[in-house]
């Protein structure tokens, strides 16, 4: 029987980006707060693909602010700085950050240590224990085995929106075919020659790629391989290697395709060092423990979010973080890359809160790539930045839930975005970015 029972004002499930946020943010309400991460670490994509930049934190040359900047400063205020704003090399992308990813992870701990958030690793929610439209309890594990939360809130940062699907929201899963976008699994290369290996102004490396798939060294989906200097210096990330047709919901799976990404990053290693310029002395490194998964279930919420309201720049009277990035798409299904620009230069549109809010369940939220849009927004709102914007969005809202005792579908989203501009997020409200 289990008779491990926990009380907490705001369950924050999974500590990646957006789990991040939402439980800083809701601590720093004087909350209790309990973040549940299934790994052994928090952040994410961003640290099991170490090296990964967080893109579209600057929409029209502007951070988006709030934790997203603080986290930043801290890092660059580090001597030596943790992190630093660059161009980035795709097209159609604004400016990124860099980072060292083990600093910007210990600092995010951090972060969650002051807020005062009970962070449990290596914990996972398994069920939600039903009480009409409302979650009275999820059932949990550890490796100590099974126990409840008891919850006032719950926030789901999942990525994958278990709790959330078995609680009876609505979803769909990738486009309208069901294709969902590619996985990916990086690594490093450690020790390139940067003068060497980039004078090539071919930002996407065709031609040597287009070799080695010819002489069948490389797998057909290299044609396009994305290496960018990485933070340190010699430091080369490879997120190059895609694996396409993989249900992210199915663990089997997603297994096989961590096995197979393993063959083909090491394949790609080996040609790196034998081909291309500045890469002969240097070796892989920070293998992914497993593959990134962009894109699984998108639950539905009181608003679904459209390429159209992306394509017209609209600006949500209830928006609570802006973006314009591009239409980021991976491989669905036979399809390749896009980055193909949403907006006008100059342009951007904001992702509205209740896109993050299911119509019925009445102490349920979400946020990160869980969020509720159709597949070609998706394909745009789904950056790290963003994702801990809506987290520390939802957090707040389940602030004002709770001390005023009302469902999260009752959240007065101008009280929100009035207190998310007091935090620092940028561009709300009547107030504009540009």
């Amino acid at each position: 029987m289990n008779e491990r029972i926990e009380h907490t004002d705001v369950l924050v499930i999974g500590g990646g980006t957006a789990g991040f946020g939402a439980a800083v943010a809701a601590g720093r309400q004087s909350l209790d707060v309990t973040l549940l991460e299934a790994t052994s670490k928090v952040g994410g994509v961003m640290a099991f693909c170490p090296g990964m930049p967080w893109g579209a934190a600057y929409p029209v040359g502007r951070i988006i602010g709030g934790l997203m900047q603080e986290l930043t400063e801290r890092l660059e205020a580090m001597t030596p700085p943790a992190a630093e704003k660059r161009p980035c090399t795709l097209e159609n992308f604004g400016p990124e950050i860099i980072y060292d990813h083990d600093i910007a992870t210990l600092t995010m701990f951090e972060m969650l240590e002051e807020a005062g958030v009970k962070t449990r690793l290596n914990a996972a929610a398994s069920a939600p224990d039903m009480s009409g439209n409302q979650i009275a309890a999820v059932q949990c594990y550890d490796r100590n085995g099974p126990f409840t939360i008891e919850p006032k809130i719950v926030i789901d940062c999942s990525g994958d929106g278990d709790i959330s699907a078995k609680a009876g929201v609505p979803y769909t899963l990738g486009d309208a075919s069901g294709n969902m976008m590619g996985v990916t699994i990086s690594f490093m290369m450690i020790g390139v020659d940067w003068g060497r290996a980039f004078s090539d102004p071919d930002p996407y490396f065709t031609k040597y790629a287009s070799t080695g798939i010819a002489e069948g060294r490389l797998h057909p989906d290299l044609s396009q391989l994305y290496l960018m200097k990485a933070f340190h210096k010699g430091n080369v990330f490879c997120n190059s290697v895609h694996i396409r047709g993989v249900d992210g919901t199915d663990p089997v799976a997603v297994g096989k395709a961590a096995q197979e990404g393993r063959r083909r990053c090491h394949q790609l290693a080996q040609f790196l060092r034998s081909d291309v310029p500045g890469f002969e002395n240097a070796h892989m490194s920070m293998l992914s423990p497993t593959v990134g998964v962009r894109e699984t279930r998108k639950l539905e919420a009181i608003y679904r979010i459209t390429a159209q309201d992306l394509a017209r720049a609209r600006k949500f009277e209830d928006g609570i973080v802006c973006c314009d990035n591009p239409i980021d798409d991976v491989m669905r299904g036979d399809d390749d890359m896009t980055h193909e620009a949403i907006v006008d230069y100059g342009s951007y549109y904001t992702i509205p809160f209740r896109s993050l809010v299911p119509e019925a369940i009445t102490n349920l939220m979400f946020a990160g790539r869980i969020i509720c849009a159709d597949p070609v927004a998706f394909a745009s709102v789904r950056g790290m930045p963003q994702c801990i914007a809506m987290g520390q969005a939802t957090g707040t809202a389940a602030a004002q839930a709770i001390s005023e005792n009302h469902t999260v579908q009752n959240v007065d989203t101008q009280d929100l975005i009035a207190a998310l501009t007091k935090q620092g997020i940028n561009g709300l409200g009547q107030s504009r970015l540009n």
